[in-house]
């Protein structure tokens, strides 16, 4: 019956119901889309993230993360179109939805969390990506030197060849003419993930002698401690971080051919997708966790829990590497089109935003921009690369990203989205179970901000007695 409600396609023209060129997405592709974009570098914090809460609360933790996140995700499904979820009409983003359902400060809410939440991720691209670099440069140098060697490399600089390489790839007009490059990524992603595995796997079966906890790490040995808090804390953030696809759904949701309802397809496809990279996850944290122990490091292929083969290493940060480049440009372009598009509808004559020029690339063809373009996205680099040099801890980053996003674009908007659509009767069962799952969530992103935050002035503080020690 879905089918005889779908809203009329003009197959005569290859254009869909909105105008648009007629989408060919499918579930094997959306299943694609959300695999890669679950199984990003959060998977490389996962290992510290399960030494921190431990054998019994780490799982728990990531299987709660994972059925929250496909709980919300078969919620926004039915929000693609509207008012009818089958034969509606179409919306676009994350923040179309909320718009169109909820309205009013609910829209700008939405807008600063979901942009924000993008912002947040370029950051710890920049933050990961250099922080891969510069493990290529020390495991050459352990190679040569022996392991006990200092090999001290700093970062800064890998972060302003990182930020030099993003300011070009961001001359790229939309995200449309990333296809290549996200193809690219996709493979990165599963090879760098793949590596991490197999050498946890190997060292494991090398019987280490290493401590593992049911109940997490202790820090100078008393788990109660506030240190101990802090990271407990910052390790739901990278867990809730690792789940990060829930404003990037509905864009992915966009690509679905019409034959069959979207939503259903979407349904199936987060199923599949969330289900698969739980499982990748669990491999990882758990792997991780039983070949490192409680002294697991914060990114298992950066932090140098294994040193050899040093050449399959530095293999699988290149990898990373190549993969957050990608990765920064798939979360970039929604923020530069988004800027880009207020301004031309704020100032339509001038010049400065909407004159183009034009010049030949060799090997390209002719290459169309503004000046606005070149000159806001320039400037988004440089800042987010600024922002990076100031604050380059991988975990506490990871875990604030997590915890900020988590909340309310995966579990409160959806929920709230939800209730409103169905009028769900205050105080109802369902009204209670909803909200008290949304207020849950809440108190545990809250919990997870102190943390990283906590660790990020334990950061600077040491850093700070580190200088004036010097």
């Amino acid at each position: 019956m879905d089918e005889l409600r779908r809203a009329p396609t003009d197959s005569t023209n290859g254009m869909d119901d909105d105008g648009h060129p007629k989408r060919t997405g499918t579930f094997y592709t959306a299943s694609a889309h959300i695999i890669t974009t679950v199984v990003g570098s959060g998977v490389l914090s996962l290992p510290w993230a399960i030494s921190q809460l431990g054998w019994i609360a780490g799982p728990m933790a990531l299987i709660s993360f994972s059925v929250i996140t496909l709980f919300a995700s078969t919620i926004l499904a039915d929000f693609y179109r509207f008012p009818d979820p089958v034969s509606g009409r179409r919306n676009y983003t994350y923040v179309d939805v909320v718009k169109v359902n909820l309205g009013g400060r609910y829209n700008k809410l939405s807008g600063i969390a979901q942009y924000g939440n993008l912002v947040g991720f370029t950051i710890g691209y920049i933050i990961t990506s250099a922080n891969s670099m510069v493990a290529i440069k020390r495991s050459y140098c352990f190679h040569k030197h022996g392991h006990s060697f200092g090999c001290h490399t700093p970062i800064n600089p890998f972060i302003i060849i990182f930020g030099v390489i993003q300011v070009c790839l961001s001359q790229i007009p939309n995200i449309q003419e990333l296809s290549m490059l996200s193809l690219l990524t996709t493979v990165m992603c599963c090879c760098h993930a793949s590596i991490g595995l197999g050498l946890s796997i190997a060292k494991v079966a090398g019987r280490p002698h290493v401590k593992t906890s049911l109940t997490g790490a202790f820090i100078d040995g008393d788990k109660s401690n506030t240190n101990n808090l802090w990271t407990t804390f910052t390790a739901l953030g990278n867990l809730a971080f690792a789940y990060g696809f829930s404003d990037v759904l509905i864009e992915i949701q966009d690509t679905l051919g019409s034959s069959k309802p979207e939503n259903r397809v979407m349904k199936q496809a987060s199923l599949a997708g969330i289900s698969i990279s739980t499982l990748f996850y669990m491999s990882c944290g758990l792997l991780g966790y039983a070949a490192f122990g409680d002294k697991a490091p914060g990114n298992i292929l950066a932090g140098f829990g294994f040193f050899e083969p040093f050449w399959l290493i530095d293999l699988a940060n290149i990898f990373v590497v190549i993969h957050l480049t990608g990765a920064y440009q798939i979360c970039g372009q929604p923020l530069f089109g988004f800027m880009e598009s207020s301004t031309r509808h704020r100032w339509p004559n001038t010049g400065l935003v909407n004159h183009e020029y034009a010049i030949n690339v060799p090997g390209y063809g002719v290459y169309r921009f503004t000046l606005f373009r070149m000159i806001w996205r320039t400037t988004y680099v440089m800042i987010t690369t600024v922002i990076a040099m100031m604050f380059p801890f991988f975990n506490d980053i990871v875990g604030l990203i997590g915890a900020l996003s988590f909340w309310p674009l995966t579990v409160y908007f959806p929920i709230k989205m939800r209730i409103e659509k169905e009028k769900i009767p205050i105080f109802s069962f369902k009204w209670v179970w909803m909200q008290t799952l949304s207020m849950c969530c809440l108190l545990t992103s809250i919990a997870a901000t102190v943390g990283s935050v906590g660790g990020i002035v334990k950061f600077l503080q040491t850093f700070k007695l580190f200088k004036s020690m010097d």
